[in-house]
């Protein structure tokens, strides 16, 4: 009796799989955003534009002009984009550990890996936001494009890093606490608010501007807002927005390490 013929496919090695569990959890993403298809995706990517619209209609309403720029659309975004793209990530990744969490259950999948899967996902997601609302802007007769590109796409580049770093922060809370996805979504709405999106920080008294840049965030606005306006007095300390950003992600590892991975 012939034996039967051996398979030659190779075995997948360890990065294939790595890849391919990565690949399927964004997918799994994308689908799960408001109602389950790709349509609720891309309710996601659109909001930047409809948050833009709707902040500069109400400025019209009550007749507020804009410190700065010929547009008030350009300057809401100036403003709005880092500040969501920051919100945004920082507030996704830990969503989407608690989404994911199920999923660890199988011997491939891994914690960490939900949350490097989500943070790809809001990566792009703050790039095709970025790209949509640009686009809108050109078709308002609105030219989008900074004096100085170099200034302001490293800013927006420091708010998703900052989102990345918290966001770690996040994860280790929220996987001993989970009563911290709702406060959290309260603390980013006060950011927000107070970190100068619909106004110009440097603009303010010295005392509260002095307590405003405490805030990195209304630092990485200013950052992108110099590559506009190169002129405005804003004091934007690099050293320090940096610190921010490598240290929450520092803080944030150890704590996937030693807090999230230890929970069953």
């Amino acid at each position: 009796m012939r034996d039967a013929p051996h398979s030659t496919r190779p075995m997948p090695s360890y990065i294939d799989v790595y890849l391919r569990v990565l690949s399927a959890l964004m997918l799994r993403d994308m689908r799960s955003r408001f109602g389950g298809s790709y349509w609720g995706y891309l309710v996601q990517v659109l909001w930047p534009c409809v948050h833009l619209g709707i902040i500069v209609g109400a400025m019209a309403f009550r007749g507020m002009k804009q410190p700065i720029l010929d547009s008030p659309m350009l300057f809401v975004a100036t403003g709005a984009l880092p500040a969501l793209a920051f919100q945004y990530v920082s507030r996704e990744v830990m969503k989407g550990y608690l989404v994911h969490k199920s999923l660890t259950y199988f011997p491939q999948v891994k914690k960490f890996d939900t949350v490097v899967a989500r943070i790809l996902v809001e990566i792009v997601n703050a790039f095709l936001g970025l790209m949509l609302v640009v686009a809108t802007l050109i078709c308002f007769g609105v030219d989008p494009v900074p004096v100085d590109i170099f200034q302001s796409v490293t800013g927006y580049l420091a708010a998703i890093g900052l989102g990345i770093g918290i966001g770690f922060i996040n994860v280790g809370i929220v996987s001993i606490f989970p009563g911290w996805a709702l406060g959290y979504v309260l603390i980013t709405i006060l950011l927000y608010l107070s970190s100068g999106v619909y106004f110009l920080a440097c603009y303010m008294p010295q005392e509260i501007y002095y307590y405003m840049q405490w805030n990195p965030v209304t630092q990485i606005i200013d950052w992108v807002r110099l590559g506009y306006e190169p002129m405005i007095p804003a004091q934007v300390g690099y050293l320090y927005v940096f610190m921010w950003i490598f240290g929450s992600l520092t803080v944030g590892l150890i704590m996937e390490r030693l807090v999230v991975r230890a929970q069953q």
